[in-house]
C-alpha cells in the first residue's frame, strides 16, 4: 500500500541525525564560502571543457539521496542549472540568470553510481544562450536525466 504523503514526508531521527552530521571543510578567508556549493557540488570533477562543451563525473553521495536511496529529483535539477550555467560563464560579465529549465527524468541513479554530466551549448543570439546538458550513468551508459537550460545575461554598456 502506498504512503499518505503525511508520513512520507515526516522527518526521521535517522534523518536529522544525518544533516547533524553533515561536516563542511573550511575555506581560506579571502575565498567567500558557502554551504550549497559545498553540500550540493562538493565532489564534481571536469573531464574534458572546451568552447561549447564540458563533461563532468560525480559519483553520488549519500547527501545527495532520497529515502529510496536514488540521486535526488532536486539534485538532477541542480546539475541542469549549475553545469548549464558554467558551460557559458564568461570572466568580467555579470552572472547570467535561469530563464527557462525543462527536465526529463529517464531513470534513477542509485548512492554510489558514477554519473557523467556533459553539457553542450545550443546556441545564443545577444544576452540569451541555451544549453542541453545530459546525466548518464558511467557503467551501463543509461541516461538518468536530460535538460534544457536557458539562460540570460544583460550586456554591459560602455559610458
Amino acid at each position: 500500500m502506498e504512503k499518505k504523503t503525511t508520513e512520507y514526508l515526516q522527518v526521521t531521527d535517522q534523518d536529522s541525525d544525518q544533516v547533524a552530521g553533515l561536516s563542511t571543510s573550511p575555506r581560506r578567508p579571502e575565498v567567500s564560502y558557502c554551504f550549497y556549493d559545498d553540500f550540493a557540488l562538493k565532489g564534481i570533477r571536469v573531464d574534458q571543457l572546451q568552447p561549447g562543451f564540458i563533461s563532468c563525473s560525480f559519483t553520488v553521495p549519500p547527501r545527495l539521496t532520497d529515502r529510496n536511496g536514488d540521486l535526488a529529483m532536486g539534485a538532477i535539477a541542480n546539475f541542469v542549472d549549475e553545469i548549464g550555467a558554467a558551460l557559458i560563464y564568461e570572466k568580467d560579465v555579470p552572472m547570467k540568470v535561469s530563464v527557462d529549465m525543462s527536465i526529463s527524468y529517464l531513470s534513477k541513479a542509485k548512492l554510489n553510481d558514477e554519473l557523467e554530466i556533459s553539457a553542450k551549448l545550443l546556441g545564443g543570439k545577444g544576452g540569451y544562450k541555451g544549453t542541453l546538458v545530459f546525466l548518464k550513468n558511467k557503467a551501463s551508459g543509461e541516461m538518468i536525466a536530460e535538460g534544457r537550460h536557458s539562460l540570460f545575461s544583460k550586456p554591459i554598456s560602455k559610458i
